[in-house]
């Protein structure tokens, strides 16, 4: 975030808890680019948290996750991620085909450390990278407008237990999540 991207109320809770100076340094951090150091923590993910808004301006955030490096750092300005079957709202993806602004955040919960990404996203059934992904229904890629590091202060130390049976793997069929099988969900 520039400076001159802070609005109205940005500033006035800066100026009210004293953190106008604070802000400016940190908005100079912003890039529009992705250094060694971002595509690795992003190939390293195996999740992210996905903020849409509908055709109303109204958000919603998801849960994006997968194996690691399901989420490719295609260029210095732009990722790419595969969408998998879902609950079949298309409530995200469906928010991107009316309004292209996402916001994304990056948590490692071992490191704790954060990444936040703003960007303009876009989907292609037809993408070069569909073939890579086993099961993918199509490819989203974001072109990045804000990247930047975000404070980690209360990110909680997590470990990972278990990896979701639900990730497509090639070599096996992805099970069915018992919930799509509610009597009341049957056409």
């Amino acid at each position: 975030m520039k400076v001159h991207d802070y609005h109205p109320g940005n500033i006035q809770l800066q100026e009210k808890f004293g953190t106008k100076k604070l802000a400016e340094r940190l908005a100079a951090r912003a890039t529009e680019t992705l250094g060694p150091d971002e595509r690795a923590f992003i190939e390293g993910a195996n999740m992210f948290f996905l903020a849409t808004c509908d055709d109303r301006g109204l958000p919603t955030c998801s849960y994006k996750g997968g194996d690691q490096g399901f989420v490719r750092v295609v260029d210095d300005s732009t990722i790419a991620f595969p969408n998998y079957d879902g609950n079949g709202k298309y409530q995200s993806m469906g928010n991107v085909l009316q309004n292209s602004n996402v916001g994304i955040l990056f948590i490692d919960f071992q490191g704790q450390t954060r990444l936040r990404l703003q960007g303009e996203a876009s989907i292609d059934d037809n993408d070069p990278l569909l073939a890579e992904y086993h099961e993918a229904q199509f490819i989203v890629r974001v072109k990045i407008t804000e990247s930047y590091r975000n404070c980690p202060r209360y990110i909680h130390k997590q470990t990972i237990i278990e990896t979701s049976e639900y990730v497509p793997q090639v070599g096996r069929e992805t099970p069915q999540p018992e919930w799509k099988s509610a009597p009341d969900l049957q056409d």
